[in-house]
């Protein structure tokens, strides 16, 4: 097992580019080695502490990826979406309209739909608190599609490059309601390249659960060290790395694209 996101430099077999924490390597029981590798973001390098000796055999396993499967977020890293793109065409100050969204119609309040709950149940229940924001508060998902600020197209560029090398197996996990999923489906094309996409709606569970990683996992016969995970979200991220999944932490396409060329995903 070789956690993806580590770069071999081959003049020092050791040293790592910036993965999470510890990676172990195992190949059917005849290798074990234990890396304990620097975990900061600031792209620094440290020397790897090996707890078994390098052999050639051990060496191409570093040298050449375990790779065969990429699961990419959707939300910030393919589609940009933001209820903020909806909500400054309601709200005259920027100020009210923060307050609105971090107390009223929050993050948290809005992962209840993305894990299965429905949009009117949401709905009624917010409204219920706060009869006075009903307006507001019903224009969430009666002009959901006003959130969608378009494709993120350095992403979406690098998505074809990697479906059009054929090597590897693209699937997608998403906390998005079942209800306003197929808005995207029948908006972003890119969105059929996947050979599957597993939504959080649907299957009534989410990030960061280990039940939904894990759902993709057995329903499209990935092993986790053979996968590589892509998300906006560091919660999400280190849920991942719990599993084994190997993943890197999106910040953008080009910090993305600039991974994936050091870990021979991209030429």
């Amino acid at each position: 097992m070789l956690i993806f996101g580590a770069s071999v430099c081959l003049c020092c077999y050791g040293r790592i580019h910036q993965p999470s924490s510890y990676i172990e390597v195992n190949l059917k029981g005849r290798l074990l080695a234990l890396l304990h590798v620097y975990s900061g973001t600031s792209g620094r390098l440290r020397q790897s502490k090996i707890s078994v000796n390098f052999n050639s055999y051990l060496y191409l396993i570093l040298l050449y990826s375990m790779t065969k499967t990429i699961i990419f977020d959707l939300g910030a890293v393919l589609i940009d979406w933001n209820p903020h793109y909806l909500y400054r065409t309601i709200f005259d100050k920027e100020s009210e309209m923060l307050h609105f969204l971090e107390h009223i119609c929050t993050p948290e309040w809005n992962e209840e739909q993305d894990g299965g709950r429905s949009l009117q149940e949401a709905t009624e229940l917010l409204i219920a608190k706060h009869p006075e924001q009903e307006d507001k508060i019903r224009a969430f998902y009666d002009r959901w599609h006003e959130m969608l600020g378009g494709a993120i197209a350095g992403s979406v560029e690098i998505l074809k490059e990697i479906k059009e090398s054929g090597k590897y197996k693209l699937l997608a996990l998403t906390n998005w309601s079942a209800e306003t999923f197929p808005v995207a489906l029948e908006r972003y094309d890119f969105l059929n390249w996947f050979d599957g996409i597993v939504v959080s709606g649907t299957e009534k569970d989410r990030k960061p659960f280990a039940s939904f990683y894990q759902l993709l996992l057995d329903r499209h016969a990935v092993k986790p060290e053979e996968a590589l995970f892509i998300d906006d979200n560091l919660r999400n991220i280190k849920a991942a790395e719990q599993l084994g999944i190997p993943s890197i932490h999106f910040t953008s396409p080009e910090q993305l694209r600039a991974r994936l060329k050091e870990n021979g995903i991209l030429n």
